[in-house]
C-alpha cells in the first residue's frame, strides 16, 4: 500500500509498511489527514469546555475545519510560504502608491479564514457558521487552533482584526464604530475590513513609553508624524497604534491610542508610507513592514491620556491567542513525529520502539498536552470573565500570560525534536519541519518575550493583584469534582501547586527577586496544568473515556518539577509503562491509569 493513500486515522497510515521501491520507505507526513478525526485529545476535551448545545451545533464544522486544515490549507500554505508579499513602492508613473502584492495561495487562506469559518465575526456578532449567538472563547479558539496547525502566519491579521474590533466597542464612539467595527465583524468577506496594532519602534520594544511618534491635534482629528519600526500586517484597513499626544510628557502616561485608516473617507490615500517588508525568519506568508507617517489622520480612541491601558486590553487577549497557536504548532509537530516514528524502521523494527525515541516522543508529548489543556482552561476563564464573573477575570488575568509564555516557549524545542524524529528530511523545505521551526521562533517575540511575560506573572499578576488564589481555587474545584483521582496523587498535585504559589509569591515581594521569576512563572504553569490533566483524565475515565492525561499529569510532576539525578541510572518502573501506553493510539481506561499511578 503506498504512503500517499489517502485516510483520515494516523494510527492507519502510521502502519503502512515499505512497498516495492526505496521510494515506499520514506515515511509519510500529516499531509491529507483530518486534523480534527486524528487529534483524539482535543475531540475528548471539548464536552468539557463547550456546552451541549455548542458541542452538537460546531461538531460537524470542526470536523470540516479538520479536513480543510490536513488538506486544501496545508497546501496553500506550503506554497504561501514560499512566495511571500511583495512591496510595489511607486507605479509606473512615479506615484507613491505602495501596495503589496499577495501570491493568490495567501488570498485563498484568507477566503478560508474570514469567508468560510467566518473567525473574525465569531466573537462579535450572532450568525456566524449559523451559531444564534455571539461565539464563546472556547469555540472561538478551537477553530484557530486547528488552522495553525497547517497556517500559523495568517492567524497574526485574522487575531490582530478580531481584537481591534474590541475598542469600538469597549470606547462605545458611534462614529468610530460605523468607520470601522461593522466592516472588522462583517459576516460578509467581500464586505471586511482588516485591522492590526503598532506598537514597536526602533527605540521602543519592551519598553514602550520610549515611543516618539508624536500625535498632533488637527481639530476633531489628530496627524501623525514619526516612524515605527515592526509593523505586521502593514497593509491592514485600520490600525490601532500608540502615539506621543503633543506636549505629554515622557513615559508610558504621555500614550495616546488612535485608529489610522489605510484610506480616508474620500477613498484617497492616508499621509503615510510603508519603506520596506521585513526580511523575516517565519510567517513568511504575512507582511510585516516598516512605516513613515507624515502628517497621518487619525482618529482618538478614548481617553487620550490612557492609550497604555486600553492598548494592553488588546495585548492581552492577542497574548492568549499566540499561546492557542502554539499549542496548535506542538499538536502538529507531535502528529508528524508519531507519523514518521512508527513508520520509519531503523535496525529490523519500528524506531517508535527504541528507547531513546521514546523519551523524544515524550518530551514532545508532554508539553503539547499541557498547552491543550491551559488554552482550554484560559478560554474557559474568559467565558466566565465576559459574563462579569469577577473569579473568571482573575483567573484569566494570569492564566493568559502563562500561556503565552510557556506554551510559546515550549513550541520551540518541541518544533525541533519533531523535525529530528523525521531525520535529515526535516531538514528539507518540502517537509513542513523547518516552517514549523522558523514559524515557533516568533511566538517568543511577539506580545512580549518570555522574560516580559514572566514578570507580568510574578510581579503583577501575583505581586499586586493576587490572581493566583483563582487559579488555586479553580484547581480545587476542578480536583474535588474528578472522583476517579486518587487522593494519594490528588494532594500531591495540591501540595505541588501550593509549593508553587508560595515560590512565586516569595519572589513577588521583593523586586530584587525578579531574575527569579521566569522560574516562578514556570513553576505555577507546570503545577497548575499537571493538577487540571489529572481533573479531566479522572472526568473522562469515569465516564468510559480516555484516561491518559492522568499519566501526563504525573509525568509533569516527574519530570518537570522533580530535580533528578543526573548522573542516576534509576527509572522508574512507572515512567517505563506509562510512556508504552501513551505511544499507542489505544484509548487507557481508568482502572489502568490508576494501577500504573500507584508505581
Amino acid at each position: 500500500m503506498s504512503p500517499d493513500t489517502s485516510s483520515s486515522s494516523l494510527a492507519f497510515r502510521s502502519a503502512i509498511r515499505p512497498g516495492q521501491s526505496d521510494s515506499d520507505r520514506i515515511p509519510p507526513d500529516c499531509a491529507g489527514l483530518n486534523f480534527f478525526d486524528i487529534d483524539h485529545q482535543f475531540q475528548s476535551l471539548l464536552p468539557l469546555y463547550l456546552t451541549q448545545a455548542e458541542l452538537d451545533h460546531f461538531s460537524p464544522h470542526f470536523e470540516r475545519m479538520g479536513e480543510v486544515a490536513g488538506g486544501q490549507l496545508n497546501q496553500l500554505a506550503m506554497v504561501a510560504d514560499k512566495n511571500g508579499p511583495v512591496l510595489h513602492p511607486r507605479d509606473r508613473f512615479g506615484r507613491d502608491i505602495d501596495w503589496i502584492e499577495y501570491h493568490p495561495a495567501y488570498r485563498e487562506m484568507e477566503k478560508i479564514c474570514w469567508g468560510d469559518f467566518q473567525m473574525a465575526a465569531m466573537a462579535h456578532r450572532p450568525g456566524a457558521l449559523g451559531w444564534p449567538e455571539i461565539t464563546s472563547p472556547p469555540v472561538k479558539y478551537a477553530f484557530q487552533y486547528m488552522f495553525s496547525q497547517s497556517e500559523f502566519g495568517l492567524l497574526c491579521p485574522l487575531s490582530v482584526s478580531e481584537t481591534s474590533a474590541y475598542h469600538f466597542e469597549w470606547n462605545d464612539n458611534p462614529k468610530l464604530k460605523e468607520m470601522f467595527w461593522e466592516g472588522l465583524t462583517s459576516l460578509d468577506f467581500d464586505k471586511r475590513l482588516t485591522g492590526t496594532q503598532f506598537m514597536t519602534e526602533k527605540a521602543a520594544g519592551s519598553d514602550v513609553g520610549e515611543a516618539t511618534l508624536m500625535a498632533v491635534p488637527d481639530g476633531e482629528h489628530w496627524r501623525l508624524y514619526g516612524e515605527k519600526w515592526f509593523c505586521s500586517h502593514a497593509d491592514a484597513d485600520v490600525a490601532l497604534l500608540l502615539a506621543r499626544v503633543q506636549g505629554a510628557p515622557a513615559g508610558t502616561k504621555g500614550l495616546g491610542l488612535f485608529a489610522m485608516p489605510r484610506r480616508l473617507e474620500d477613498g484617497s490615500r492616508n499621509s503615510y508610507r510603508i519603506v520596506r517588508l521585513k526580511d523575516k525568519l517565519g510567517t513568511k506568508s504575512m507582511a510585516s513592514g516598516e512605516i513613515i507617517f507624515d502628517g497621518a489622520l487619525a482618529y482618538a480612541v478614548g481617553d487620550v491620556e490612557n492609550g497604555i491601558k486600553q492598548m494592553l486590553r488588546q495585548v492581552n487577549l492577542s497574548r492568549l491567542s499566540h499561546g492557542v497557536r502554539a499549542a496548535g504548532m506542538m499538536r502538529r509537530c507531535l502528529n508528524e513525529a508519531l507519523a514518521a516514528a512508527r513508520f520509519r524502521r531503523q535496525f529490523g523494527e519500528p524506531v517508535v520502539c527504541k528507547p531513546l525515541m521514546r523519551e523524544q516522543l515524550l518530551d514532545i508529548l508532554i508539553p503539547t498536552e499541557q498547552a491543550l489543556t491551559a488554552f482550554f482552561y484560559a478560554a474557559s476563564a474568559m467565558r466566565r470573565a465576559n459574563n462579569d464573573d469577577e473569579a473568571g477575570t482573575k483567573a484569566l488575568r494570569i492564566a493568559t500570560p502563562l500561556l503565552k509564555m510557556m506554551a510559546c516557549r515550549d513550541n520551540v524545542p518541541v518544533a525541533t525534536a519533531s523535525m529530528e524524529t523525521r531525520g535529515g528530511l526535516g531538514y528539507i523545505e518540502e517537509w513542513v519541519n523547518a516552517r514549523l521551526i522558523r514559524d515557533a521562533q516568533i511566538g517568543l517575540l511577539w506580545e512580549g518575550t518570555t522574560n516580559m511575560n514572566a514578570i507580568d506573572v510574578v510581579m503583577r499578576a501575583v505581586g499586586k493583584e493576587h490572581a493566583e488564589q483563582a487559579l488555586r481555587e479553580d484547581v480545587i474545584q476542578w480536583l474535588d469534582a474528578a472522583g476517579g483521582c486518587p487522593g494519594q496523587f490528588k494532594s500531591r498535585l495540591l501540595q505541588t501547586l501550593d509549593r508553587a504559589i508560595e515560590f512565586a509569591r516569595s519572589v513577588a515581594s521583593d523586586p530584587a527577586n525578579e531574575h527569579h521569576c521566569r522560574r516562578a512563572a514556570a513553576g505555577l504553569y507546570n503545577a497548575h496544568t499537571a493538577a487540571l490533566m489529572a481533573a479531566e483524565g479522572s472526568v473522562l475515565g469515569s465516564s468510559g473515556g480516555d484516561a491518559r492525561r492522568l499519566l501526563i499529569a504525573r509525568l509533569v510532576l516527574d519530570r518537570r518539577l522533580n530535580s533528578a539525578d543526573p548522573f542516576t541510572l534509576e527509572r522508574g518502573q512507572f515512567e517505563a509503562e506509562a510512556t508504552s501506553v501513551l505511544l499507542e493510539d489505544a484509548p487507557i481506561s481508568l482502572e489502568i491509569a490508576q494501577e500504573l499511578l500507584s508505581l
